[in-house]
């Protein structure tokens, strides 16, 4: 297979006569079925905790946070253990982006190290450019967001009808997304794979204005208590990168260990437009779902279908 440069990088859905239609089928029901056996205390306390913990050498939850140099480190850390959580695993759909846009102006095996750095790069200034902003402002707001009330609507938390709002929002973007690279949604991104990445990028700096995350409250409650719009911007920039380390490092040994091979794999347009496109959308679908349906049911607000397990 030739190797692309930028003349020759094509949109992700080019070569397709029509959409992927089993593919786009099983994306839907495989994000369904993800929501309904989720397990939050899994990912939350047993995977999270236990990182975290391990990460600091003491119990996260409740240790306070000493000094500012603490806290920060206490955004990495609680951003690490928070990977997989529902309000992150999200994130996991910038695979198949990051591999596209690696194509788009480096030749493939030999420049393997670029490869791999511009698209981490372009998906860390869009997250960052969001989750500064926000740490920022909501250490100016602070208890004035709905994130940070103890108040209830109903029977359910303020905090979650914030993240129920933020996260259908972020579900459907990613939605949306996948079903451009499917070619059943026009693509806005179709020539243009690193404006792709910096707004997954955006989106998984939105995590954090969603984000119930128990560690992430704590990290939340301490910078608006320092007062210093800085310690927010620099503790939410810290957490997206916790949030996203686990996927850079995983995408960088794939592409370090095959020498460029999987990025020649990926970059044919019909193969990458059914991974790529399938990824985000059962992500987006599973956020959705997740957030908009199951969560509320757990308050009384619609019915979901709950395992036997929280």
């Amino acid at each position: 297979m030739a190797h692309l440069d930028s003349r020759e990088a094509l949109p992700i859905n080019a070569t397709k006569t029509r959409p992927p239609v089993r593919a786009t089928i099983i994306a839907v029901l495989g994000g369904i079925l993800l929501a309904v056996v989720w397990s939050f205390e899994l990912v939350d306390s047993v995977i999270g905790d236990t990182v975290a913990n391990a990460a600091l050498g003491h119990d996260a939850k409740t240790t306070p946070i000493a000094g500012t140099a603490a806290g920060l480190l206490f955004a990495f850390v609680s951003g690490l253990a928070g990977t997989f959580t529902a309000c992150n695993i999200a994130m996991m759909a910038s695979v198949g982006p990051l591999t596209q846009a690696s194509t788009e102006r480096t030749g493939i095996a030999r420049h393997t190290v670029a490869a791999l750095l511009r698209p981490v790069g372009w998906m860390t200034v869009g997250m960052v450019a969001v989750s500064a902003v926000y740490g920022a402002v909501g250490v100016m707001l602070g208890d004035r967001l709905p994130q940070l009330s103890t108040e209830v609507v109903g029977e359910m938390p303020v905090r979650l009808i914030q993240s129920s709002v933020v996260f259908g929002l972020i579900g459907l973007a990613l939605a949306y997304l996948g079903l451009a690279a499917l070619g059943i949604l026009p693509d806005v991104f179709a020539r243009r794979p690193v404006a792709r990445v910096v707004t997954i990028g955006a989106l998984i700096g939105g995590f954090l204005i969603g984000r119930p995350y128990p560690l992430f409250n704590k990290l939340f409650h301490w910078a608006v208590d320092t007062g210093n719009p800085l310690n927010g911007a620099l503790a939410f920039v810290l957490q997206s990168l916790g949030n996203i380390l686990i996927v850079a490092v995983l995408f960088a040994i794939i592409v370090l260990v095959t020498r460029g091979r999987f990025l020649q794999w990926a970059s044919d347009p019909s193969r990458s437009a059914v991974v790529t496109g399938g990824l985000m959308l059962m992500l987006g679908v599973f956020t959705v779902v997740y957030w908009d349906l199951r969560v509320p049911a757990m308050f009384g607000v619609g019915w979901f279908p709950m395992m036997p397990y929280r």
